[in-house]
């Protein structure tokens, strides 16, 4: 399963689009405002002076009713959304991981064949070690039969270690 990478992708995916998300509400909104304030100390317009009160005033105070609530309120709420998605995923990241708390140390697996110098019988010992809820405990796992069995046994044995 690829729950951890669906997770970590949809968490960066959170993260950019709202950084971006972000930047565009404070900016935008920023420039409504600023648009209103030029109007109230004048502003040409194709030549002609437009001041506060003119249809193109009212048209800025229009958008500046939306820009205000983007650069003081929507923007900096986004870095609150994107903490509270990332700090879900976290936290529920073991949940749909599938983790536990015994770990396999493979690296300490050691495999013997002992054969009886007949081509039916032979055996093979895994040792291996893990942590179970913090503690070590080594393990030792006997396989019989004949020669072939016994390797596949093992060789499936190791693959889900």
């Amino acid at each position: 399963m690829l729950v951890a990478e669906m997770l970590g992708g949809y968490m960066a995916g959170v993260t950019v689009s709202g950084v971006l998300w972000a930047i565009f509400q404070n900016n935008a909104g920023g420039a409504w405002d600023n648009a209103k304030k030029s109007f109230e100390a004048g502003v040409e317009i194709n030549g002609v002076m437009t001041y506060k009160g003119s249809e193109a005033h009212k048209a800025a105070v229009t958008g500046d009713t939306v820009g205000d609530p983007f650069k003081d309120t929507s923007g900096p709420s986004m870095n609150i959304l994107i903490k509270l998605t990332c700090l879900i995923g976290l936290v529920i990241a073991p949940i749909l991981g599938g983790h536990s708390l015994e770990t396999v140390h493979t690296q300490d697996v050691s495999v013997e064949v002992i054969s009886d110098n007949s081509v039916d019988s032979a055996k093979a010992s895994v040792t291996y070690s893990k942590v179970v809820d913090g503690s070590v405990v080594v393990v030792d796992k006997t396989f019989k039969g004949t020669q072939q069995e016994v390797e596949d046994a093992v060789d499936a044995f190791l693959k889900e270690k």
